[in-house]
């Protein structure tokens, strides 16, 4: 053999005995990465205040996030509209600027956006500060995506996918006009595909229900995690699915969820942390969020609302049927009822709207219904009276219904045929339930405002006709001021 094919034997030998037994350097890995996530915010800029030990708000998710950070991302799930009413649109413009300002990578659309028409959501897109993503929500007459369908981050070393979904199986006829949902199964099929090398790892934001969040993980090994969503409450635990992590928070931003990751091989994550936290009472109020909601207040103070037309019509009322009774205003009750009216004035009820006056709230429909009496309807509270109109506070008509044949039956002296049904505990809780109120309980409240029918001359009172009297309490019952 010549002495060039030796040395070229040679040569190779070595170069492979060094590849096989050079030292093997660990895998270098990105720094763990915190994913913060909110999910039903329905609106909850502050807490309502109606009440102390108020849990929620964004005002507080703010001060409990802290500033964004290199490590963090920070995503929103969905349903953080209220509604679909005017005021509504127009406070989701602020709870965006919240999000931004809070340093929001993504806001995925859930089913109350969804019930926005295909104009009012582009409208939205337009001016939101934060991007709103959903890769299956898409124009029902063209089949193009409303929003983005995904969006790449760079954070802290990690290259992030956002991909956002709903489930359109449960949202039936409330989608708005001009839309419609692809499946998510579909659309994630086409779309996951074309992420491939775009991402060290894909987040997965479904308004989609647990069993639907479950489903997702079984079906694409390409997602890594996946938040929600559509569910009855925060999960209890994080939960490891196929190769994805599935953490869902809701319950209208009175909780928040945490997932902390790391990379324990490429693609292949590992979570060091992953929980639901409840956003406290104790958890102060952040004044930049403050400011944003009252900023909200003030704006719709000033702007003519659909609402504040009296022959706009309600959702619960029949096309062209109209009421045959009216409200007549607390006044018209108390010059009869002297002995009910005193109670009144003691109560909470008396001083109701002052509660809204202290708050910058007053002209908030989102507040006015359970402060006033018929707001809303032809004959009750208008938001240009303020607080001169004899309808403001919660009173008598507010519980026992319109009044207004009563009233007019009894000052022309004629024989009264239009009564009222007693009160019960369904009653209170149209406005007593949830944050609008502690954990109400008929027999501890209704001593506050216990009243009846008035006494005859020199007779004892009769019994109470507004429900059943309640059990007795051991303690004195807490004033009630909605």
């Amino acid at each position: 053999m010549k002495a060039w094919m030796w040395l070229t034997a040679l040569v190779a030998i070595a170069v492979g005995a060094w590849l096989l037994l050079r030292p093997k350097h660990a895998f270098t890995a990105a720094p763990p990465l915190t994913i913060l996530l909110t999910c039903d915010v329905h609106g909850r800029l502050v807490p309502c205040g109606c009440f102390t030990g108020q849990l929620g708000g964004l005002t507080r998710i703010a001060s409990l996030f802290g500033p964004a950070a290199a490590d963090q991302i920070r995503v929103d799930a969905g349903d953080a509209l209220a509604g679909s009413a005017d005021y509504e649109r127009i406070q989701y413009g602020y709870i965006q600027k919240a999000f931004a300002a809070l340093g929001y990578d993504a806001l995925n659309v859930g089913h109350r956006e969804a019930h926005l028409s295909a104009a009012q959501l582009r409208e939205l897109k337009a001016r939101a500060p934060v991007t709103m993503l959903s890769a299956n929500l898409i124009d029902k007459s063209t089949g193009a995506a409303i929003f983005d369908t995904h969006k790449i981050i760079h954070r802290d070393g990690w290259r992030v996918a956002l991909v956002g979904v709903l489930d359109g199986h449960s949202i039936g006829d409330a989608l708005g006009e001009g839309l419609a949902v692809e499946d998510m199964n579909v659309a994630l099929g086409r779309l996951l595909p074309q992420l491939k090398g775009q991402a060290d790892f894909v987040v997965l934001l479904a308004f989609a229900d647990e069993t639907a969040l479950t489903n997702l993980a079984k079906q694409f090994y390409e997602v890594d995690v996946i938040l929600g969503g559509k569910v009855r409450q925060p999960s209890q635990q994080l939960i490891k699915e196929n190769r994805s992590l599935i953490l869902a928070t809701t319950n209208e931003a009175r909780a928040v969820g945490i997932l902390q990751v790391a990379q324990r091989k490429p693609h292949q994550l590992t979570a060091l942390k992953g929980e639901v936290q409840l956003v406290s009472d104790r958890i102060p109020q952040e004044e930049s969020i403050l400011a944003l909601a009252i900023a909200y207040r003030d704006e719709i103070r000033h702007t003519k609302l659909v609402i504040d037309d009296p022959a706009s019509p309600r959702e619960d009322m029949v096309p062209g049927v109209r009421p045959h009774n009216s409200y007549a205003g607390t006044q018209s009750c108390v010059q009869c009822h002297p002995s009910a009216a005193k109670v009144w004035r003691e109560s909470g009820h008396g001083r109701a709207f002052a509660t809204l006056v202290n708050f910058r709230a007053d002209a908030d429909p989102n507040c006015i219904t359970c402060h006033t009496v018929g707001f809303g309807t032809a004959t009750g509270y208008r938001r240009d009276a303020g607080v001169e109109s004899p309808m403001t506070n919660v009173g008598c008509e507010s519980c026992h219904g319109p009044g207004g044949e009563h009233v007019k039956l009894r000052s022309a002296g004629c024989a009264v045929d239009v009564h009222f049904r007693p009160v019960g505990a369904g009653d209170c809780q149209k406005c007593h339930h949830g944050e609008f109120s502690r954990p109400f309980d008929y027999a501890t409240f209704w001593p506050d405002v216990a009243h009846g029918k008035e006494p005859a001359a020199n007779q004892a009172p009769p019994e109470l006709t507004d429900g059943p009297a309640p059990r007795s309490v051991s303690k004195a019952p807490p004033k009630v001021t909605k």
